[in-house]
């Protein structure tokens, strides 16, 4: 059922006549809350409906611009960082935004223990922001981290009297954020449906202001899963504007169309399949490492991506720092996996499961060419495609997380610990990037000693260590590196790629005149 929210600020009429924008996505929308919510997939919903006190834009590399806040002061010991805000910025209904907020915001993330409470509270613990006064905001952290300032954008901002009104039983509002939004962003929601999707109005009112221009005004966020019902709605002007993943003939048909232009940006998106290490017969290092071997990874790039990644052979990024110059990585060698394979003493007795999200044909064909592989060597396998949602529910538990998960792995913020440090840390466990459910005590105190130094060069050091360690143990079979292929419409300009957000955050684009 779909769900109309109102808002105070009144919609011009202009804007009611205006052109949609269309934003084609292959995930649904299922929850709108900005604190449950931690993934590529989605994060239009928080990139374009709120803000947050710092945010990651374009440039190379990215980096960090002042938001909400103005800027911030560090005490001498590292631990106190205390941010001040713009005065007068406002939430879509028109409260102020004040430092409450963001307390609140803060609280609500570790209270609710989704999205990126992970990773946020590792670093600081509940009570341990405050507000000094209406516009300053102190956070305190646990011990001194390379990172936090890095992760200060994930913190999305909510309306806390709004928010607080629709609370239940302690649920901090859950059950109505999820189809609901109380956010100050570029775009305001109109109307909510998860099996359609989202549309939004240009929030005339928003603290960065609009420079003169042919504005987006209207915009939806639609799921469209069929891939040919893509291609024909952006050659045709249905759709506007889809980022990446499409194949290389798709690719090709699109732009031969002259209705759409392709978008090739460096990017910093691993493509890897996670594997169960606390799962026999992959607790065996031999029988991971005969995995590595078994995959194709020359005909896959060379077939299926077609120039549209390079080869990665650690958990980082190649165009990250601490990638050990030293690490080979593994090839393809049916006779090395076998070797391998011998070498473990076990006899595989049932099939291994593939799983992969729903509507993604390269994620598809990646997993067809390891189970070839994985037949080759006399391991038989299973490929099993899931929804967004379901998949991230089944990495919750040990139990229920496939053998085998092909994974992207984006950029939410740039530093090494984005890609391996939250992949491999046992403290991550249950989520969707750790779902190896990976554990070695080395790398796990090299995780914490990476977070805690602010010497950059003693952190290249140490994250080349655990590239090392973990490339050896085989906890992941690591693919490539991709570049971003997205497909704009030729009526629209102003595109600005960023590998944090994945160029969808949408106030930057205007109709062509």
């Amino acid at each position: 059922m779909a769900v109309f929210v109102t808002f105070l600020l009144v919609v011009s009429c202009s804007q009611e006549t205006a052109r949609k924008f269309v934003f084609l996505n292959t995930v649904t929308y299922d929850n709108l809350d900005p604190h449950q919510n931690f993934d590529v997939a989605t994060v239009a919903i928080r990139l374009n409906l709120y803000d947050g006190l710092y945010r990651w834009l374009d440039d190379a590399p990215p980096h960090l611009e002042p938001w909400l806040a103005t800027d911030y002061e560090v005490s001498e010991d590292g631990l106190r960082w205390t941010f001040s805000l713009r005065e007068g910025s406002m939430f879509h209904d028109g409260t102020e935004i004040t430092a409450a907020d963001v307390v609140y915001s803060f609280d609500r993330i570790l209270g609710l223990q989704k999205g990126a409470a992970s990773i946020i509270g590792s670093l600081v613990d509940a009570g341990m922001v405050k507000a000094l006064d209406r516009y300053r905001v102190e956070f305190t952290l646990k011990k001194r981290s390379a990172i936090f300032l890095s992760i200060v954008p994930e913190i999305h901002v909510v309306n806390s009297a709004l928010v607080r009104q629709h609370e239940n039983d302690g649920d901090w509002g859950s059950v109505w954020l999820s189809e609901n939004e109380a956010g100050s962003g570029s775009y305001q929601l109109d109307e909510f449906d998860p099996s359609i999707g989202f549309s939004a109005t240009r929030f005339t009112g928003h603290f960065f202001g609009w420079e003169p221009a042919a504005h987006i005004d209207k915009v939806e966020f639609r799921v469209v899963e069929e891939l040919n019902t893509r291609v024909l709605g952006l050659m045709k002007g249905k759709y506007h504007f889809a980022g990446g993943y499409f194949p290389d003939f798709q690719l090709q048909r699109l732009a031969n169309s002259g209705t759409v232009e392709i978008l090739d940006k460096e990017y910093m998106r691993l493509f890897l399949f996670q594997i169960h290490n606390q799962r026999a017969p992959l607790d065996n290092v031999h029988v991971r490492r005969a995995l590595n071997y078994a995959f194709d990874y020359d005909a896959y790039l060379s077939t299926v991506m077609k120039g549209s990644a390079d080869r990665n052979v650690v958990p980082i990024p190649n165009n990250m720092w601490g990638v050990p110059a030293d690490v080979e990585g593994y090839e393809f060698d049916l006779e090395k996996a076998q070797a391998e394979l011998d070498l473990s003493g076990i006899a595989i007795d049932r099939p291994l499961e593939i799983g992969l999200i729903s509507g993604f044909s390269v994620l598809e064909q990646a997993a067809v060419v390891l189970q070839n592989g994985l037949r080759k060597i006399g391991i038989e396998s299973t490929i099993n495609s899931y929804t967004w949602p379901v998949l991230l529910e089944k990495v919750r538990k040990k139990e229920t997380t496939p053998d085998l998960i092909t994974m992207w792995i984006s950029a939410y913020y740039v530093d090494p610990h984005n890609w391996i440090g939250q992949m491999y840390d046992p403290k991550q466990s249950g989520t969707y990037r750790s779902a190896s459910w990976y554990v070695n005590p080395e790398v796990e105190s090299l995780i914490d000693k990476g977070l805690t130094t602010l010497d950059q060069s003693a952190r290249v050091s140490i994250y080349e260590d655990i590239a090392r360690i973990v490339t050896e143990d085989a906890a992941s079979l690591v693919v490539y590196n991709a570049r971003w292929r997205g497909v704009l419409s030729n009526d629209i300009e102003g595109m600005r790629f960023c590998p944090v957000g994945v160029g969808q955050e949408l106030r930057w684009l205007s109709w062509v005149e």
